[in-house]
């Protein structure tokens, strides 16, 4: 960045200090847009969270919570669905105080990740989504021409990576296990 201001300045002088200018408005012109996205959002998780769905959907979603984190408190699997409910949602940024809360609950003081906090780092990253509201409010800050056109495609990508991943990290376990149990 240094060198391409400094290359700027003897280039062309004059349009530097107004492509910085124009640059800081278009990035804090996205962050207010952003941030109202991510308000509305983060309302109505903790609008879900006071009226009691998070314990609902908590318990809707406790086989597929078992199957892939183990057996985890009540409060975890409540912060586990509210995290993966975000995530479906597109809301990767509103998912992450819930994804911490999970993380915390599952922590056994050890210092060492457990398999079910791998498993949570690892469905967040590759997160399935439904509704990628954050890329579609993207899209039409930048005044496409059709910013949901792109639900599909994230629906495919997302869902394939997600299973490829939720697989790897049970293999990776069961192969973990396999040789704690040879020594």
């Amino acid at each position: 960045m240094l060198l391409g201001i400094t290359v700027m300045l003897f280039v062309k002088p004059q349009g530097t200090l107004l492509g910085m200018i124009d640059a800081v408005n278009d990035a804090l012109k996205l962050s207010f847009s952003l941030m109202a996205l991510y308000a509305i959002w983060l309302g109505i998780l903790n609008i879900l969270e006071q009226t009691g769905f998070n314990k609902r959907l908590s318990v809707g979603l406790r086989p597929m919570i078992y199957f892939l984190f183990g057996r985890v408190s009540d409060s975890t699997a409540e912060y586990i669905s509210m995290n993966i409910a975000a995530n479906l949602l597109g809301m990767g940024n509103a998912a992450t105080p819930m994804g911490i809360k999970a993380i915390n609950s599952m922590d056994d003081g050890s210092g060492v990740a457990t398999d079910a906090m791998i498993m949570l780092f690892v469905i967040n990253a590759s997160s399935i989504q439904i509704l990628p509201t954050t890329i579609i409010s993207l899209r039409t800050t930048m005044n496409s021409a059709n910013p949901a056109d792109i639900i599909l495609p994230t629906i495919i990508t997302s869902t394939i990576s997600t299973i490829c991943a939720v697989l790897l990290v049970k293999l990776i376990i069961k192969i973990k296990n396999r040789q704690k149990n040879y020594d």
